[in-house]
Order: structure tokens, then C-alpha cells, then sequence
């Protein structure tokens, strides 16, 4: 029997020009349980060239590795609540 679940990731994405900050917030939502949040920050230094797109994509990179290691510790918890023993999950 085929099951099929459909978890949708939000990533926001917000530009602070004075500081020169792009932030990505990436929230996975699934059926399961509460949303699961990661974060990552770009920073441009003076001397770089404005090219906003690449400080989206390196924030949300990191966003979405930051929720990828959470999610590796939530999996880890939930397996431990089964077999009563540490876990530890790597990538």
C-alpha cells in the first residue's frame, strides 16, 4: 500500500540594507507536530557588489541546513523515546 504525504517548508527571507544582513527563517510544517524552524544570515561586506539574489540564496542555504540538523535531532528524540537508548544521527 502507497502513502503519500505532502510537509511544505515556508522559507521568509527579510534585507536589512543599512546592515548589509539578508535573514532566512525556513519552517517545515508537517502533519505530525509543531513546525520545526531553521535560521541563516548572509552578510555583503563593503567591498562586495550588490547582487541581492546571492545573499538569498546563501541565507536560505543555511536556513535550510540549520532545519535539516534540527530535524536530524527531532528524528533522533522520537527514536530514543522508542528504543529507551542515545541516539545520534549524522547526515
Amino acid at each position: 500500500m502507497l502513502h503519500t504525504r505532502a510537509w511544505t517548508v515556508d522559507v521568509t527571507i527579510t534585507e536589512d540594507e543599512k546592515k548589509r544582513l539578508t535573514h532566512a527563517a525556513a519552517v517545515l510544517h508537517t502533519d505530525a507536530r509543531a513546525p520545526i524552524r531553521g535560521e541563516g544570515e548572509a552578510r555583503r561586506r563593503p567591498a562586495d557588489t550588490e547582487v541581492p539574489e546571492i545573499g538569498d540564496e546563501l541565507a536560505t542555504a543555511r536556513a535550510l541546513a540549520d532545519l535539516a540538523y534540527k530535524l536530524l535531532d527531532v528524528t533522533a528524540g522520537d527514536i530514543e523515546q522508542f528504543t529507551h537508548r542515545p541516539v545520534h544521527l549524522t547526515s
